[in-house]
This record gives C-alpha cells, sequence and structure tokens, in this order.
C-alpha cells in the first residue's frame, strides 16, 4: 500500500449504510455485508427508551431519502415501552387477529402488537440511494487493509435466510398488504423468528431466524438446524406456504455482547470515531446513525445520549490514555 501525505477532515472506514449515509459515493458493487439483501423490517417497537427516540427522526430521515431520491417479559416491556412513547399501535388477541391477517395460526393464549408504522424498507435501494444521493457531503473512496481483533470473543453471526413458496400466489404479497412480523418466544427455537411478505421473489415470503457461525465456516456450513426450525414453524403457523423453503440465502452480521451498536470514539486514539456491532437491526437506523457519526467525528455534541452504546460499556475495568491518530 502507498503511503499517501493528502490531509483529510475525515475519513470514513465502511461504506454499508451506517458508513454511506454521512457521505456521498459511487455505489460499491458487493453484496455480501451486512447492509446488503434486498429488505429489512423497519419499525420503533423496541423496548429500549433510546432506540424508540432514535428511530422517531430516523423515519423522518428515511422519508427525506425518499423525497430527494425519488421513488414473554420482553413482549411487556415491548408494550409499555411503545406506550410510553405514544407509538400508534395496536394489540390483537388470537380470534382479532385471525379476522384481519388471515392464513397466520397464533398459538393458543398469543396476541399480536401491530405497529401502524411499521413496513418493508428495501435495503438495497436505500443503500444504493444513500451512495449515489447529492444530499449527503462530497468525499473520495481510499483503499486500505485493516486488521479485526477478536479478543473479546465471537461476535459474527450467520443466517440462512430462507424463501418459501406460497400455496396460492398472493396469499402472503405487499400487494395484499400482508405485514411484517417478529414472533417473540415461538415454540420452535430459542431465537426470535421474523418475515417480510413476498415481494423480493415473486411468490416467495421470507421467513427466518439467526444462528451463530465462525465467519470462515460460513460457505462451508452443513448443520441444517436452524432451517428444520422454520419448516416446524411454517408448518404450524404459515399453512399457506409450502413447508419446504425454495431458496436459502447466506448472509452475516456482527453482534455485542448486548446486542447494542457501539457508537464511539476510540478508546486510545480519540480522533478515530466507530460505529459497528448494529446486531442484525442496525439499518432502519440509517441515517439517524450517519448523522451522529458525522456529529462525533466533526467534534459536535451528539444529538442522542450514547452511553447506551459507548465501548467502554464492555470494559469496565480498562483505562486508556487518549491520542491521536497522525
Amino acid at each position: 500500500l502507498e503511503m499517501s501525505s493528502e490531509i483529510y477532515d475525515c475519513i470514513v472506514i465502511g461504506a454499508g449504510i451506517q458508513g454511506s449515509a454521512g457521505q456521498k459515493q459511487f455505489v460499491l458493487p458487493h453484496s455480501r455485508g451486512s447492509s446488503h439483501g434486498q429488505t429489512r423490517v423497519i419499525r420503533k417497537t423496541y423496548e429500549e427508551d433510546f432506540y424508540v427516540q432514535m428511530m422517531q427522526e430516523s423515519y423522518e430521515l428515511w422519508a427525506q431519502l425518499e423525497r430527494e431520491a425519488g421513488n414473554g417479559e420482553g413482549f411487556s416491556h415491548l408494550k409499555a415501552t411503545m406506550q410510553r412513547h405514544k407509538i400508534p399501535t395496536v394489540f390483537l388477541e388470537k380470534q382479532e387477529f385471525s379476522q384481519h391477517i388471515p392464513n397466520v395460526n397464533l398459538t393458543d393464549g398469543n396476541g399480536a402488537l401491530i405497529d401502524t408504522h411499521a413496513g418493508v424498507l428495501y435495503a438495497d435501494r436505500a443503500l444504493r440511494a444513500v451512495q449515489v444521493n447529492k444530499i449527503w457531503l462530497q468525499t473520495s473512496l481510499l483503499k486500505a487493509p485493516f486488521t479485526l481483533s477478536r479478543e473479546y470473543g465471537h461476535f459474527l453471526v450467520k443466517i440462512n435466510v430462507c424463501y418459501w413458496k406460497e400455496k396460492i400466489p398472493g396469499t402472503y404479497s405487499v400487494g395484499q398488504r400482508f405485514p411484517c412480523f417478529i414472533e417473540m418466544e415461538s415454540k420452535e427455537g430459542e431465537y426470535d423468528i421474523y418475515g417480510l411478505p413476498s415481494n423480493e421473489y415473486p411468490g416467495l415470503m421470507k421467513v427466518s431466524d439467526r444462528r451463530d457461525t465462525e465467519p470462515d465456516e460460513r460457505d462451508k456450513q452443513t448443520d441444517r438446524g436452524d432451517i428444520d426450525i422454520l419448516v416446524r414453524y411454517v408448518t404450524r403457523c404459515l399453512p399457506g406456504l409450502v413447508p419446504v423453503p425454495a431458496v436459502v440465502e447466506s448472509c452475516m452480521y456482527m453482534v455485542t455482547p448486548d446486542r447494542n451498536f457501539v457508537l464511539d470514539s476510540h478508546s486510545t486514539y480519540g480522533n478515530t470515531i466507530i460505529g459497528a456491532g448494529f446486531s442484525g437491526h442496525g439499518l432502519k437506523f440509517g441515517p439517524i446513525i450517519g448523522k451522529l457519526l458525522s456529529q462525533l467525528a466533526m467534534g459536535q455534541v451528539p444529538s442522542y445520549d450514547l452511553s447506551p452504546f459507548r465501548i467502554q460499556r464492555f470494559m469496565p475495568d480498562r483505562h486508556f490514555e487518549s491520542k491521536s491518530i497522525q
């Protein structure tokens, strides 16, 4: 790598949704990062107050981009957080749910909390729009190697993203206004199961969970236990789908121990700003995280309290000398 003597006000490493949200950049033709793939759930329904507060503005910033670019206990906490922040929601018991949303079998005793503002966020389109649209700062692209330390254990998760064929085309489609969903504490497995209506692949609905894996084993994984769990779930809850996945795609993302983000300056090199560990639910926050990271990089006061996202929460007994990268 040739050393450069050029001086920059700010350097962004990484051009997924979070990095791209603070810059203007050419489209980078690569499809295996955690910001890639065609869709994500967008929602305000979080247990944590700080995520709900951030998503309020994140919705506004996504709307701005849209205009300028053109075209268990956890459940109780979730309900309480939504009520505290006056997020429009509707709670439906099993029978009411079936009247409004057919072709879904809820477990006896279960209900559904409907986030009336939730929907499908077109991840690929959003990433391209952020990278090419001129509403963000002009930058230039540098290529450089860097090393990722794994001192604190495993932090990569692999998910098998499964698409299931509709028995009757359109049953679970965006056109029929079938909702996105997250099943908490399902009978089939330890992880939440989520789904998005058929859209990316005509006639195929996305239903998935997540599963830990070694990053080097991503394309060698032979254990299909997670898919077996999904087969049982689809058979029980989504009778309008063929209970064998028609398409299986794999992707990875970085997770933190508490599944909250890292938005902070480097503990030793204070002029290095880190946005990472989005733990599979960060894309919807892209515009607001881009804003926060740029505020940190430019020495401005962040728009939100970033204490839940400090690196030090994972190393409470360690102290660092502050330096600057020259």
